[in-house]
């Protein structure tokens, strides 16, 4: 019982860096909306300030499963930490007697550096799993669930400290806040990573990045409606509403509904995070055979769907803002929160399940390429349907995109699946 499994020092210690970098990613993503929000930016302008990330992050994790492959985990973590702080220091520069338009620019350019370092922090973690975790008895679904629930539980609550951030300190002063912080874990980390971790090789060739497996390819197309439907109404749409619903337009009616829209995405997050980590259990993946769970993906988007397609019908029915309506819509996208958790979180095991070690991370590189460009696709419908038509066609299409969602998932097989034992 006191045996430390071999690498399990290396995975601490990446799993640590992840959630100190993706407690920056959360609060700078809500500094950046509200911050831009309150300075006049419309919705479609709000979305285009994180256009630029989702698509490094595309780019990113298509060509980071070969770098990792090739240069080794470690190398593309610290890449991933450094360059956020470089994005976080770059922010800090930003004038505000620019004219919009520049500043849309300039935000959009740090967002994409950050996108790279989001992504290339990412697939290192996740990759770090496959071959660090132990795998019997269910073993590596329990510490995917770990690392990929308590990662968005502290996504969120960075959600809620850059609301916080952004009404005490200021949209400056916060940025220089988490770049300082960041710095002292980049610096910790790279003295203190134990041995554990891969160093890559040489003969890596870049081709082999796209897989020839079908359920690989049909997880990632799944992957891309699944995160897509839940950007559309999570990046702009849902934000936005809630701030004309609860401010005022004053300063003290702003800075209250920075830290309710806040608060709400701080438990939506951690909320997700908690059943992620949670979803071995609640599927009951040790007593299930693979096929079993391989079946399941279609059948929990299939309940996924029914939310936002009965959000899409209240909102619907009360085109103007209820207070019964806000209520629907927090416990609604609650629930969604719940469904969804349990649908990535199976996603994130049958990915490292259908793969093999020698591509670990090829194959996990390809499906957080589909998983950004989902985002990219989501957070590109979300300011534009939110313009267009209003919240209603906001839900409405994020219950579409899980509907393909389910669609792509149904064409997962069993047969010849790469699974582990």
């Amino acid at each position: 019982m006191n045996h430390r499994p071999e690498g399990l020092s290396a995975y601490i210690a990446v799993t640590a860096a992840y959630w100190a970098f993706m407690l920056t990613d959360g609060a700078l993503r809500m500094l950046v909306l509200l911050h831009f929000h309150t300075l006049g930016f419309s919705p479609v302008q709000l979305a285009y300030l994180f256009v630029l990330y989702e698509i490094a992050g595309m780019v990113t994790n298509l060509s980071a499963g070969w770098i990792a492959a090739r240069f080794g985990l470690a190398a593309t973590l610290y890449a991933g930490l450094a360059l956020q702080i470089v994005a976080l220091g770059a922010l800090t520069q930003l004038d505000p007697d620019w004219a919009i338009g520049a500043s849309v620019v300039f935000v959009m350019c740090v967002q994409g550096i950050s996108g790279v370092a989001k992504d290339l922090a990412k697939m290192s973690s996740k990759s770090a799993v496959k071959l660090l975790a132990p795998s019997a008895n269910g073993g590596l679904f329990r510490w995917v669930a770990v690392l990929t629930g308590s990662k968005n539980a502290v996504k969120g609550l960075g959600f809620l400290l850059g609301a916080a951030l952004l009404a005490t300190l200021g949209f400056s002063w916060s940025i220089m806040a988490m770049a300082m912080v960041l710095a002292l874990v980049f610096a910790a980390i790279v003295m203190l990573m134990p041995p554990g971790l891969p160093t890559g090789r040489k003969g890596a060739k870049f081709s082999e990045v796209f897989s020839k497996s079908a359920n690989v390819n049909w997880l990632s197309a799944a992957r891309v409606f699944l995160f897509g439907a839940r950007d559309v109404w999570f990046v702009v749409g849902i934000p936005i509403y809630f701030y004309a619903v609860l401010s005022d337009g004053s300063e003290a009616g702003n800075r209250a509904a920075f830290f309710m829209i806040g608060t709400f995405m701080a438990v939506w997050i951690i909320l997700y995070g908690a059943v992620q980590a949670a979803a071995p259990w609640l599927l009951g993946a040790a007593k299930r055979p693979e096929g079993a769970l391989i079946r399941a993906a279609r059948g929990w988007a299939l309940a996924l769907f029914t939310v936002p397609a009965a959000l899409t019908l209240a909102v619907w029915m009360s085109p103007t803002p209820q207070p019964w309506l806000t209520a629907v819509l927090v416990l609604g996208l609650l629930a969604f929160g719940a469904l969804f958790a349990v649908n990535s979180s199976l996603h994130s095991y049958l990915i490292l399940a259908f793969t093999k070690a020698e591509r670990v991370t090829m194959d996990v590189g390809f499906y957080y390429m589909a998983n950004a460009g989902g985002r990219l696709t989501g957070t590109l419908l979300s300011g534009l349907t939110y313009q267009v038509g209003g919240l209603a066609l906001v839900l409405g299409t994020a219950a579409l995109m899980v509907a393909l969602s389910a669609l792509a998932a149904g064409k997962l097989h069993v047969e010849g699946a790469e699974v582990m034992p």
